[in-house]
Parts: C-alpha cells; structure tokens; sequence
C-alpha cells in the first residue's frame, strides 16, 4: 500500500529526515513514534502532500507522492496535531460544508454525516458552535471531517494530544474500530497508546528508524535489555554482587536500596539470565531472597534505542 524508500529531508544545515525506508501494507494500524524533532511529522507531511521530500520517494497504490499529489491525497485523510475546524460554524454546517468540497452528492452526503456522527461519537453536539465544544469532541470533529470521503488509508499527527485520560480512552477506541477497515499510521508521545491500539511500531529517533516491528517482537528481541531485581542478605552485599557479576553478562548495577538486614539491585542483562544469577547467587556467601525479571515495556525499549542514539 505505501512505500517509503530512501527518504531524506532538509532544511538548510538541518536534516530532518535522514533516508529512511519501510513499507505499509493495507489494513494495517502502524505507530510512528520518536521524540520531539525526531522527524515523524514531517514524514507524514511528505506522504500527504504537504511537504516536499529532499530526495527519496514515498509511494502509495504506486503513486508517486511527489509526481502525483493530488491522486494520492484522494487516497487519504488526515488530521493534523491541531485539526482545521472553522470555530463559529456548527458541527453539521462544517461537515456539510467538507462534504461538498470532497465533491459528495446531496444523497451520499446526508448518510455519509449521519454515519460519521455515530463513528466519531458526535451526534449530540451536531447543532453546536464549533467553538463550544471541548477539546476531545473537536478532536472527533476533525475526524470525521479526515473520513468525510471514506479514503483508503487514515493519517494522525498526535490525535490524542492534549486530551484527558477519558477522551484518550474514546480516542483509542475508535482509531481501533476504524483500524479494523482501514490503513491507520499515528504518530504518537503516548507510547501505551501505540501499545494498546497498533499492530506494529516504527522508532524514529534523529531522522533515523531506530526500531521497526510488531510490539511483542520488539519487546522479546535479543538486543533488548531485561532488568532483573533483586533482594539478598548477607555481609558486604553490595559489594559481593559487583564482584559476582563484574565483567559477566550482567553488565550494569544500579538503584541499589539498602535496609538494615538486606539490599535490592537492579541487574540490566540481555535475554534472560535468571537461572546465571541464581547460580551465582547460591555458590556464594549471599542469601536469596527474592528475585524478580521485570517485565519489558514499550517505553523501556523507546528510551533505551533513543537514549543509545543520542549519546
């Protein structure tokens, strides 16, 4: 569905996007995620016709963006962090009016807003001023504006920004329902969003993909650090465990808590290497007693890859 091949960006001295290259097949709920000034939303700008690349392409049914434009955006809504509503228009006055801009018929255009006010959940503000309404419906206003013409493929710059817990929560669920019809790619600094609502992820940190893959991939690869913690007792427990693990697999100690009788550590390793520690644990002075691998998040891989990428 959309191809990204060799991709760059710059502005001025400054490259904003420095030659990246994945591919978007149809139907899937893809998460662009990166830090601030990392490049996602100037990706998105370039596949939707807003920004011209550099070098580099991006294809979408084959289409050339670039050499294209106007084809390719008949393929694609999107909605930009800040969506473009007209604020003393009433919802259904502005849907009726983007209707007839994306050349809707009088028939067509009734159902299509009917059905969208039930899809983005705004059938009880449709008489009021745009102006009026909260952020989270607004949000959902420029929604189902980005559907009014039911294009192919769904994009999001930051939908959720600014929302409360309740309004990212209705958000989610239906970027989830419409994901079920449609190719949906957001970009996104709630990373338990892209956990909860994507099928894969994309890091891009410095203009570069740092990671790319189903979430369960990423947060099982083998270049992924597990933490393990633990709790022993003994004498000189600290630095009993630095001298147990100095030099091994386990290549870091930290946030050490020390209690009268006992001490936790953090051990960061690669893979899982509870039955190394245990060994070592038991051949020695110290005494066990509790050992816990803590489970690896998105978040924990976002800031390890970008985090390595910036030292």
């Amino acid at each position: 569905m959309i191809s990204i091949e060799n991709l760059v960006k710059e502005y001025g001295q400054t490259r904003a996007v420095n030659g990246i290259n994945f591919e978007i097949p149809s139907g899937q709920v893809l998460g662009l995620l990166g830090p601030n000034g990392a490049g996602k939303s100037t990706t998105l700008r370039i596949l939707t016709g807003y920004l011209q690349p550099t070098s580099g392409t991006i294809k979408v049914n084959g289409i050339d963006v670039t050499e294209n434009p106007v084809e390719v955006k008949k393929l694609i809504g999107y909605l930009p962090e800040s969506a473009p509503l007209y604020p003393d228009m009433l919802v259904f006055d502005y849907l009726n009016y983007s209707s007839d801009l994306r050349g809707l018929d009088k028939d067509m255009k009734k159902k299509r807003i009917r059905e969208l006010a039930g899809l983005c959940g705004i059938g009880d503000v449709m008489h009021k001023p745009i102006r009026t309404l909260s952020k989270g419906y607004k949000q959902r206003v420029g929604l189902a504006h980005a559907l009014m013409d039911d294009p192919e493929i769904l994009v999001l710059d930051e939908p959720t920004s600014g929302l409360d817990p309740n309004q990212i929560v209705e958000i989610r669920s239906i970027i989830k329902d419409i994901g079920k019809e449609k190719t949906i790619i957001f970009s996104t600094h709630i990373l338990s969003e892209a956990e909860a609502a994507c099928s894969r992820v994309v890091i891009i940190n410095k203009g570069n993909v740092a990671a790319d893959g189903p979430v369960e991939m990423l947060k099982s690869g083998e270049k992924n650090r597990q933490v393990i913690e633990l709790t022993v007792k003994g004498s000189d427990k600290a630095g009993a465990l630095n001298k147990l693990f100095s030099g091994s697999e386990l290549y870091s100690i930290n946030d050490t808590v020390s209690a009268s009788d006992s001490v936790t550590v953090k051990l960061a390793c690669s893979g899982d290497q509870r039955e190394a520690v245990y060994g070592r644990i038991k051949d020695s002075d110290l005494v066990l007693l509790e050992m816990v691998q803590q489970k690896q998040t998105l978040e924990n891989i976002f800031r390890e890859l970008t985090r390595e990428q910036n030292v």
